[in-house]
């Protein structure tokens, strides 16, 4: 296994993970994010933004299973998950929906969407090669 793969897998492997974990937190605890990022607490939004940190979680899940199986289809649907997220993230600050730090939740997942379509392409072209 060549250093870039180790590099590049071990970064989407730590992506997933926070990707658990935090989406975890999101679903059993959406008010606590909510008020961090200045979202509305209302019952419904509380609701929406738990179901949205159970898609985290499967989507993270995903994201460990497209690496433990080589699958790029999974790792590519999964970047393609970070790419919206900060969409749709960066929409809510620009409509005022949420305050602009949630902007640095959703850095970060434009951030993980680049350095997962890198490790995707680089699968998908043969260029994490053994």
């Amino acid at each position: 296994m060549n250093k870039l793969k180790n590099y590049l897998g071990t970064i989407v492997a730590l992506i997933a993970i926070l990707t658990i974990v935090s989406g975890a937190v999101q679903m059993l605890w959406p008010w606590l994010v909510l008020k961090m990022i200045g979202g509305s607490l209302d019952a419904g939004s509380q609701h929406s933004f738990g179901i949205i940190g159970m898609f985290m979680m499967l989507f993270g899940a995903l994201t460990l299973h497209g690496l433990m199986t080589e699958s790029s289809p999974a790792l590519l649907w999964a970047s393609i998950q970070k790419l919206g997220a900060f969409l749709a993230v960066a929409l809510g600050v620009h409509n005022h929906v949420f305050s602009s730090l949630a902007m640095a939740v959703a850095s970060f997942d434009l951030l993980s969407f680049f350095l997962m379509i890198v490790f995707w392409r680089k699968m998908v072209t043969g260029g994490l090669a053994s």
